[in-house]
């Protein structure tokens, strides 16, 4: 576990173990929730589908393609429960391919409407 102060700023950094450095990482979903599998009841979204949905997110600079360096402020709309379980959903692409995922950035995917 990691003892965090709720407002306090959470810095984080996810790294790929691979001696490749034609990979890169994307931060693709992260989330916040009071539930250790990934639960729809009380979650946070910090980032989905590439998007920024938490004002405090900010992005780093790092010098490896295969690290994202990240930071956020400590689960404001979860303040009434005492354990917070982060769990975020990266991808890995070869670096320089404008066709994968880590080039699209924020996908806005648009709800598809009921027929009757």
């Amino acid at each position: 576990p990691y003892y965090v102060s709720i407002n306090q700023d959470l810095f984080l950094e996810a790294s790929l173990r691979s001696p490749d450095p034609m990979l890169e990482l994307f931060l693709h979903t992260c989330v916040a929730s009071p539930h250790h599998h990934n639960s729809a009841t009380g979650v946070h979204t910090i980032i989905k589908d590439g998007c920024i949905k938490d004002p405090t997110y900010a992005e780093f600079y790092s010098p490896r393609r295969g690290t994202v360096r990240f930071k956020f402020n400590a689960f404001q709309s979860i303040r009434s429960t005492p354990v917070v379980y982060l769990q975020c959903q990266l991808v890995v692409c070869r670096a320089f391919d404008y066709s994968s995922r880590c080039y699209q950035g924020c996908v806005n995917r648009s709800k598809r409407e009921a027929s009757s």
